[in-house]
């Protein structure tokens, strides 16, 4: 039988894990390593639910989980072997009536994303998601201010990658 916890756990998971699958997709490169970040970052809440006070909404703290345990693994993955994936080189036919231009900025917006340092990463993100200043800084860990000035500094180099 289920207990409270994780009723009321799975409860809350499964009405913000869109949050999670935006988080990986920040983070991967791939399907395999956006499941295997998922799994992850589900097991991480799992494990920190029971220590969930709720000072905070349940969504930023699974924001902090998430983007905590992307950084950290990420930054295990950095020491190993870099291999390219395939489906970058598969051949691919376009259709002339497929408009992918939305599709291509998207992919070179998330390339470029993915270019920055871990907490710009998470600057980004969570402007993306229209947070406002306060609950980013509370994310992160950072004051309202730093946030600010971060974010700006996090957009010109977003500018100059995407503009050179």
């Amino acid at each position: 039988m289920q207990t409270k916890l994780e009723h009321n756990f799975l409860t809350d998971f499964e009405a913000n894990q869109n949050i999670v699958h935006k988080v990986c997709r920040i983070y991967t490169t791939n399907q395999d390593a956006h499941n295997d970040l998922f799994q992850e970052i589900a097991i991480q809440l799992w494990k920190n639910y029971s220590k969930f006070r709720g000072d905070a909404k349940f969504s930023t703290w699974m924001y902090r989980v998430a983007l905590n345990t992307a950084i950290s693994l990420y930054r295990k993955s950095t020491r190993k072997i870099k291999t390219q994936d395939i489906s970058e080189l598969a051949f691919k036919i376009k259709s002339s009536e497929y408009d992918d231009t939305e599709e291509l900025q998207l992919k070179a917006l998330y390339g470029a994303i993915r270019t920055l340092n871990d907490i710009d990463k998470a600057l980004i993100f969570l402007y993306l998601e229209d947070k406002p200043y306060r609950e980013i800084a509370e994310t992160l860990g950072i004051t309202e201010v730093n946030a600010r000035v971060k974010m700006n500094r996090a957009k010109d180099k977003l500018k100059k990658i995407l503009n050179p």
